[in-house]
């Protein structure tokens, strides 16, 4: 307790910092009420000596013992001598208290009755400000375990412990830590801050973010590196340096960029988690394509060549006869129109894709889904075990010859059913992928794309970066990060954003689509470029079980809170499973993680080989595989053969030793 002069009550102390409890917004499952969305304002009251404000950094301070009155002064105004030796005056100084209007005859400034220091010899009178100014520049400040001290009037330019940025300004130093000081504006910054009120709404999110006082690195690699979501950029991984943050929705962002500091703010917004300005006029760009596709359903085949037919534009049902894989097939049209008809009795057998039912068809031409009828299937007999079948466009409407591919100028490409190589098996000389579809092709050359990487567009929009045009680039090496799947790769071409820093690979472009279905959640799951609002727990891929990084782009079900790797969604059947972890450093090929590594692969084949025999299936490898009846070697995640009627199991490479054997 302390009692002074110029009032009835005894004073106490109060420490401002005790207790002091971080916000866990990751145990916060209940429901937000409105008015915790704003943040509350910091402590504050008026020192009635000083007539200063009293806030949490001087950490102490004396109010009255009665809650009723409002008395207080800070802990340094209350503990005044009653008297003291002033280097500004040869007399001392005696502490009292008037009851009428005065004027300090240091500052010159008028005072109402109150506190003050007098000189009974002089007649000279000091306020409580001119006499204490060292104290008042001492705070307490959270983020540091010692006082801090503003030790210069003058500006000075410095490094701030707080952002790591170099300021020309005031600052509080440690007297004991000889290396750290703070700038003023970055001392006194707002311990929470709804960022749509900092950047004039142009960022936005649910929460208000809270200030950290660290970054350390652990937090980091938990979180998988995040970026700021204002400018996109990473973060100076130094456990010293402050940040704003949302820890439910990882959502971080600098000092300077949540409170708008940064000089030039407006340039920065097209590279950011904020608005795009759109930066091409439509009318340029009539047929300009817009990413991502709609559901699984769409290609770039469909695209471009598919349109609404009536049953008389097929003609009369025709039979075509088309080579594929050494080996010539018959296609029937399977229509609504002709399913119980004598002409074919195929179509009481067949169920288009259906991921929901676990039922895969899937196309030879384009590898993509034919999820709905007409289409074209293989008359071979059932006993035959032939499972060809075609989209209409990929059957009859596909060019024979592609001029300027931006991936190989120098020759045209033609359409080719069948490539020269086992299992009619190439490399895609654009998105890496191995495929057994069609191909355009230069055989001169050796080069080889598939059906939806020989049409890549020229330009195109997508959601991930919206409004703004995206080029198709080349450069050896590339110089950025993919903005959906966050890999670098090996590959030189990729979609760009000549206005911002923005690179997107041609696979996650092309080969991602908005929405999908998988039996795994009965509702749709729609693609995610960043982590999800207010998502309660720990991110994991519902189909390998493995951790996600929801920086990657992944799939999500908001209804159910289930999420999956953009890798993992292709994967429906019994006879698949992930490969996720696993594919990218067995194959080597650097395609990054968010395409399913044999996304254009049809398995499910059969064959007949001289070095077994019983026919083979043409399948991807699984755990219970095994190893390799040639070679020894693990069979998961590998393309193999595998044979239904006993244990034998191989791998594709190892087939050709078995048959000269």
């Amino acid at each position: 307790m302390m009692e002074v002069i110029e009032h009835e009550h005894p004073l106490k102390l109060i420490d401002l910092q005790v207790n002091v409890e971080d916000v866990d917004d990751e145990s916060d499952d209940e429901e937000e009420k409105e008015e915790d969305l704003v943040p509350q304002d910091e402590f504050s009251c008026t020192c009635k000596r000083c007539n200063e404000d009293i806030n949490e950094y001087y950490r102490y301070y004396y109010k009255c013992i009665h809650d009723s009155c409002d008395f207080a002064l800070h802990k340094f105004c209350a503990e005044l001598p009653e008297t003291l030796n002033h280097p500004s005056h040869e007399h001392p100084l005696t502490l009292c208290n008037t009851d009428e209007d005065w004027t300090c005859d240091s500052c010159q400034r008028g005072h109402k009755p109150g506190a003050c220091y007098f000189c009974v010899d002089c007649c000279l009178w000091k306020d409580v400000n001119c006499v204490m100014e060292a104290d008042k520049r001492r705070i307490y400040h959270p983020s540091h375990p010692h006082p801090l001290v503003s030790l210069c009037s003058k500006p000075i330019l410095c490094e701030c412990a707080a952002c790591g940025k170099d300021h020309k300004g005031l600052f509080f130093h440690c007297t004991t830590c000889s290396n750290f000081a703070i700038h003023i504006d970055c001392a006194f910054l707002p311990k929470r801050l709804l960022i749509q009120h900092t950047t004039n709404a142009i960022f936005s999110h649910t929460h208000p973010l809270t200030l950290s006082y660290s970054c350390p690195i652990e937090e980091i690699r938990a979180r998988y590196y995040p970026r700021c979501r204002v400018c996109d950029g990473y973060f100076d991984y130094k456990e010293v340096l402050w940040i704003y943050k949302c820890e439910k929705c990882i959502y971080y962002a600098h000092l300077d960029c949540a409170t708008s500091r940064r000089e030039s703010f407006m340039s920065i917004l097209s590279i950011g988690g904020g608005p795009t300005v759109k930066n091409f006029k439509d009318a340029d760009y009539p047929n300009l394509l817009h990413l991502p596709f709609p559901d699984q359903t769409y290609s770039i085949p469909k695209h471009l060549f598919s349109k609404e037919l009536g049953l008389a534009d097929y003609g009369n049902h025709e039979v075509i006869s088309l080579r594929h894989m050494n080996r010539q097939h018959e296609l029937i049209l399977v229509d609504t129109g002709s399913i119980g008809s004598t002409s074919s009795k195929i179509n009481d057998m067949i169920m288009c894709h259906n991921p929901m039912k676990k039922i895969e068809l899937l196309c030879n031409g384009c590898v993509r889904p034919i999820t709905e009828m007409p289409f074209y299937k293989c008359r071979a007999k059932e006993d035959e075990n032939c499972n060809f079948a075609l989209h209409e466009w990929c059957t009859r409407r596909l060019p024979t010859k592609v001029d300027n591919h931006p991936a190989h100028p120098q020759h045209p490409l033609l359409l080719m059913t069948n490539i020269p190589n086992m299992f009619n098996i190439f490399h895609c000389g654009v998105c890496l992928l191995d495929c057994n579809g069609f191909a355009y092709g230069c055989v001169e050359c050796g080069f080889y794309v598939d059906i939806t990487c020989g049409f890549m567009p020229e330009r195109i929009t997508h959601e991930s970066h919206p409004n703004h045009l995206l080029s198709i680039v080349k450069e050896d090496p590339p110089s950025g990060y993919c903005l959906m799947c966050c890999s670098f790769s090996n590959q030189s071409f990729s979609f760009s954003c000549s206005f911002c820093d923005v690179y997107i690979h041609p696979w996650c472009a092309l080969l991602l689509p908005k929405t999908i279905r998988h039996p795994y959640d009965k509702h749709p799951m729609h693609i995610s470029y960043l982590p999800i609002e207010n998502h309660k727990s720990e991110y994991f891929c519902e189909i390998c079980e493995e951790e996600l990084d929801p920086h990657r782009c992944f799939y999500h079900c908001d209804e159910c809170s289930q999420s999956v790797h953009s890798d993992c969604a292709p994967l429906i059947l019994q006879c698949e499973t992930q490969t996720h972890s696993s594919s990218h450093k067995i194959f080597g090929y650097g395609i990054g993680d968010g395409v399913y590594l044999f996304l254009n692969m049809k398995f499910g084949s059969i064959h007949k080989t001289d070095g077994h025999p019983h026919p083979l299936t043409f399948a991807q490898g699984i755990e219970s595989d095994g190893g390799c009846s040639v070679c020894a070697e693990e069979l998961r995640y590998q393309m193999i053969l595998r044979c239904s009627e006993c244990e034998f199991a191989v791998h594709r490479h190892c087939l050709k030793i078995l048959n000269n054997s």
